[in-house]
């Protein structure tokens, strides 16, 4: 492995921001570190650097433990999120920087240096001061000097966050082509889920300093551990329904909950792709008013009001929406085909359900 966390744990004063975790990233994996504010990323990735020491737990990069390993000596590139230029040096003299600190020959660095202005597309830059570049070429200059000692690990904290829209999704695939080229190892952290679905292997979600799962964009979209992480990845409608007679219910809809109580409660959650719509009001038992479509490009999303008021979220690809001839305003009728029976927050989702009752409204599996 080349990086290993076992039972890593953090506390600043009485606050645990991390609190025991365990993973491991295999050589040459790009691993996205995702979570909201205060989850834990970031403390994680500074420990992993050596910029913050652990209360608890063991870190190893290599096999090598690095709890009492200095910054300096753990060869590790770091990516903060404010690019940490020096304002006063040309781009060359900032890539250069660490390489002069540990003492590389002046022929060395030279070529070092030109040759990442060439990976990295900065060709013809080397003599601009940080103030001359725009914010997408700065992150890449931030990222060439953390490579320039061709370290074995490179973590980038937020690294696109300072950016716009464009330059950010420029970014995201440049990193994607530069890290098959180079093949380090890299962990990055963000909240953006968009991002580490698009650009990672696998993704470690972090919820108040606990790590709420590990796995690849697919796994944790398609089979979520917990309630987190389900709303955490994608949207998720969540339903809360009233059981009577074996029957949960919210206004029209209708789940099977044969081993459920009388006057309890029951939750559910399904994603806006588990609800079929038909623009024949006859072709499902329920019915709603398509209110607002919004275009996403080649995804639509649609919001339907039913009679009780509530509105739920479907999506369809742009195709689909044209063939059924929707429109705002229009009534239509739906399913939804797959659903989960959520739980707490941090507590195991339901096993997949299946019912083939086609009284009711729901039928099928997984979120």
């Amino acid at each position: 492995m080349s990086i290993e966390l076992r039972n890593v744990s953090k506390k600043f004063g009485g606050v645990t921001a991390v609190n025991d975790v365990n993973f491991s990233v295999k050589e040459g994996e790009l691993v996205a570190l995702l979570g909201p504010s205060g989850g834990g990323k970031t403390t994680v990735l500074r420990m992993i650097s050596g910029l913050e020491m652990p209360t608890g737990g063991d870190i190893f990069i290599r096999g090598e433990r690095m709890n009492d390993i200095s910054v300096q000596k753990r060869n590790i590139g770091f990516v903060f999120q404010s690019y940490a230029l020096f304002k006063n040096m040309t781009v060359f003299k900032n890539i250069a920087f660490g390489l002069k600190i540990k003492k590389w020959k002046k022929t060395d660095i030279h070529d070092r240096v030109h040759e990442l202005l060439h990976l990295l597309g900065l060709e013809g830059l080397d003599k601009r001061y940080p103030h001359q570049l725009s914010g997408g070429q700065r992150q890449r200059v931030a990222i060439a000097r953390a490579l320039a000692s061709k370290p074995s690990v490179l973590l980038l904290d937020e690294p696109f966050g300072a950016v716009d829209a464009k330059i950010r999704q420029e970014l995201r695939d440049w990193l994607v082509t530069l890290h098959t080229d180079l093949n380090v190892t890299t962990l990055f952290v963000t909240h953006d889920q968009e991002e580490a679905m698009e650009v990672s292997n696998r993704i470690v979600i972090f919820s108040k300093g606990n790590l709420e799962q590990i796995g690849t964009p697919r796994e944790v979209y398609e089979e979520p551990n917990n309630e987190f992480v389900a709303r955490f990845i994608g949207v998720l409608n969540v339903l809360e329904l009233d059981v009577q007679g074996g029957v949960a219910r919210f206004g029209e809809l209708e789940f099977p909950a044969m081993d459920r109580p009388d006057g309890s409660k029951m939750r559910i959650g399904f994603r806006p792709f588990a609800v079929q719509i038909s623009s024949d009001t006859a072709a499902y038992r329920c019915r709603a008013v398509l209110r607002h479509t919004f275009f996403l490009g080649v995804m639509l999303r649609l919001e339907l009001e039913l009679p009780s008021g509530l509105t739920i979220r479907s999506r369809m690809t742009k195709e689909e929406y044209s063939a059924l001839g929707l429109k705002d305003g229009q009534e239509v009728s739906f399913i939804i085909k797959r659903y989960r029976i959520l739980r707490g927050e941090s507590e195991p989702l339901s096993p997949e359900i299946h019912s083939g009752d086609t009284a009711f409204s729901t039928f099928g599996a997984g979120i």
